[in-house]
C-alpha cells in the first residue's frame, strides 16, 4: 500500500469516527442547543476544519438541526460563520445513535 492510499484511508477512519464523536455529544444534550465551538471543545485532538466537514455531513444527513445563535434562524454551515452556529441533534440522529438506523459514515 503506497503512502497516499494510506492517508486516504486514515482520513476517512478520522471523518467516520469525528462523526460519531459529534454524535454522541450533542445526544448527551439533546434537549438544548450547542455551540459548535463549545463542541469543538468536547471533541479534542480534532481539528477545527475536520469538524467542520462532519458538521457539514452531519447536518446535511438530517443528523442535527444548525442554527444561527443570535438570531435562532435555520442555516447551514455554508451561509453562517462556525463561530455563530449551534446545533442540536434530530429524531433521526437520536435514531442512528440507537442503532433503528445505520450510516458508514458514523461511528456508533
Amino acid at each position: 500500500m503506497d503512502r497516499e492510499t494510506l492517508n486516504k484511508r486514515i482520513n476517512a477512519g478520522n471523518f467516520v469516527e469525528t462523526n460519531g464523536s459529534i454524535m454522541r455529544t450533542l445526544n448527551v444534550l439533546a434537549t438544548k442547543y450547542s455551540r459548535l465551538k463549545d463542541i469543538r471543545y468536547a471533541v479534542s485532538g480534532v481539528s477545527k476544519a475536520e469538524i467542520e466537514t462532519s458538521i457539514n455531513y452531519l447536518n446535511e444527513a438530517g443528523y442535527l438541526h444548525l442554527r444561527e445563535i443570535d438570531s435562532r434562524q435555520a442555516t447551514t454551515l455554508a451561509d453562517t460563520e462556525f463561530e455563530r452556529l449551534e446545533a442540536k441533534i434530530t429524531a433521526q440522529g437520536i435514531r442512528l445513535l440507537a442503532g433503528t438506523l445505520t450510516d458508514e459514515c458514523v461511528e456508533v
